[in-house]
């Protein structure tokens, strides 16, 4: 009888109790509890701004304030700041050479490249051009136009125009009347001499810079050369300088 009687009261109390505990907001229809979770994570992410870095004031940086540099046993160093005083100096020289380059005219730029050298280093502009009107003019023995010029018939052309002077007309003659320099000493219009058939002077042609020279070469006609290639090293015989009265000299 008790053990009947038991189970009965047991299962009644059970199911009274699971009609308590109803689903929060229970409405008494079929519904899904709702998930909280995705919606707390959203608005979360929804919270987090995210602030871009505020652009450079450069007026700020041109009004830094100058650094002082201490210096021991002395007075401070007071100047601008150091990226800013380089940067400076740095487009004051780009400025300046950009405008002498652009002021350049194309003879003097192609010059610059055959010798090697900037533009502010070259020689007068006058001899570059008028030594560059016979460039690539070929070779022709006692030859003296632009049809065909030798060497020495070159330096007497490009002498006549830009200096106004007369030099001998052979090779031979304007090392003897030339005042006789050393390599150090060599400066744009100087002469410089070689000996090509192993019997003294024979060739001639005028310097012009960053040891270059122009003349009038039997195989290509007339083109920069330098004093250091092999053939004209093993063959050089020294430079010359021309001056007014040892032209005058010369013709007594």
């Amino acid at each position: 009888m008790v053990k009947s009687i038991i189970p009965a009261f047991v299962v009644a109390v059970f199911l009274s109790s699971c009609s308590a505990f109803k689903p929060l907001n229970f409405t008494g229809s079929r519904q899904a509890a709702p998930v909280t979770e995705p919606i707390l994570r959203t608005k979360f992410i929804d919270q987090i701004s995210v602030t871009a870095p505020a652009a450079i004031d450069k007026t700020e940086l041109k009004s830094q304030p100058a650094i002082t540099i201490p210096v021991t046993g002395g007075s401070n160093i007071v100047g601008m700041p150091a990226a800013q005083e380089e940067a400076s100096e740095l487009s004051k020289l780009l400025a300046a050479r950009t405008a002498e380059v652009e002021m350049a005219s194309p003879t003097l730029l192609k010059y610059a490249v055959l010798l090697d050298t900037k533009v502010e280093s070259l020689p007068s502009k006058e001899l570059l051009e008028k030594a560059d009107e016979w460039y690539g003019v070929r070779y022709r023995r006692a030859g003296n136009t632009k049809s065909g010029v030798d060497c020495s018939g070159f330096t007497v052309a490009v002498f006549a125009a830009v200096y106004g002077m007369q030099l001998p007309r052979v090779s031979r003659e304007q090392y003897r009347i030339s005042r006789k320099i050393s390599t150090t000493e060599l400066r744009e219009g100087d002469l410089v001499f070689f000996n090509t058939t192993g019997r003294g002077v024979s060739h001639v042609g005028i310097y012009l810079g960053n040891n270059r020279f122009i003349h009038a070469s039997v195989s290509k006609g007339v083109m920069v050369n330098s004093l250091f290639e092999k053939y004209y090293l093993q063959r050089f015989v020294g430079a010359g300088r021309i001056e007014n009265k040892q032209i005058v000299a010369a013709f007594y």
